[in-house]
């Protein structure tokens, strides 16, 4: 079965997210644990969870991809923002446990000036502080553009976190076709290599999640635009690959592109019509 769905809104809460995945007929989805651009997160409504989580069974809703704030920043030059990014981080995996056993995606942010190495030792210091042995979400490092001094845009940079983080079993990464198309990886032509380089430098049990997304930039662009998936540069082939590629077919995948509830409905759709079910 095809896991897929796209970022839902969250304002409604748990319960309505839940009508909203079976409107689209989605088998995961994503949702911002609080207000993208940063903030004070409502709070968990139990009754609500226990609503969702029926409605969750019914749709077989196989994955739930939580996304923190965009603001958020855990190699910020500033130590007050830093702090804001740590302490969002550990209030959002502590709400996650509502929802246990799902996975919690994160720009890994970007170093100002102060370098990648230092950026680096910042993120893992950060997630060394805020994870659990009891949790049982998965944190997910997104692979980046590459964009001004965004970590993460080179898969060694994702390495390098995971080499300085202690709980490594609570670590995961989701790949973002749009942003690494324009970090320069050519998914389109050649994905098996990319693939390869990706469990040479990272290993491929880390990949846990994909970001299914079309480009309006050429490759190695390092702007990071979305585009609807068949709209863009890297195209409806490469996007059928993508979902139909034995290392990756079985993964969750969400869609983050420029649409409203139709026109993901519609991609789901399209995307289901090529998927080939593996008996």
């Amino acid at each position: 079965m095809l896991k897929i769905g796209s970022h839902i809104s969250s304002a409604k809460g748990f319960e309505a997210m839940g009508k909203t995945a079976v409107r689209l007929n989605a088998t995961a989805f994503a949702f911002f644990t609080r207000n993208p651009r940063g903030g004070k997160a409502k709070a968990v409504d139990e009754e609500d969870v226990k609503r969702f989580q029926k409605i969750r069974e019914q749709q077989r809703i196989e994955a739930v991809v939580a996304h923190a704030p965009y603001t958020m920043n855990a190699c910020a030059a500033r130590s007050d923002l830093r702090e804001f990014a740590e302490n969002i981080m550990r209030d959002d995996l502590q709400r996650m446990e509502y929802l246990p056993g799902n996975f919690y995606n994160f720009h890994p942010g970007s170093h100002v000036g102060q370098g990648i190495e230092e950026g680096v030792c910042l993120i893992a210091e950060c997630l060394n502080r805020v994870l659990t042995g009891e949790q049982s979400t998965t944190v997910l490092l997104e692979t980046m553009a590459g964009k001004g001094s965004e970590v993460g845009g080179r898969f060694e940079e994702l390495r390098m976190i995971l080499d300085r983080i202690e709980r490594k079993d609570k670590m995961g990464i989701c790949l973002d076709t749009c942003h690494v198309w324009d970090a320069g990886y050519d998914i389109a032509g050649h994905l098996d290599e990319v693939l390869e380089e990706f469990d040479r430098v990272i290993g491929l049990p880390f990949l846990r999640a994909v970001h299914l997304n079309d480009s309006m930039n050429p490759q190695g662009a390092h702007k990071d635009r979305h585009a609807v998936i068949g709209k863009g540069t890297i195209g409806l082939e490469a996007m059928v690959n993508i979902i139909n590629h034995p290392l990756l077919r079985d993964l969750p995948f969400i869609l983050e592109t420029p649409n409203d509830e139709d026109g993901w409905a519609a991609e789901i759709a399209l995307l289901r019509s090529y998927y080939r079910e593996v008996i």
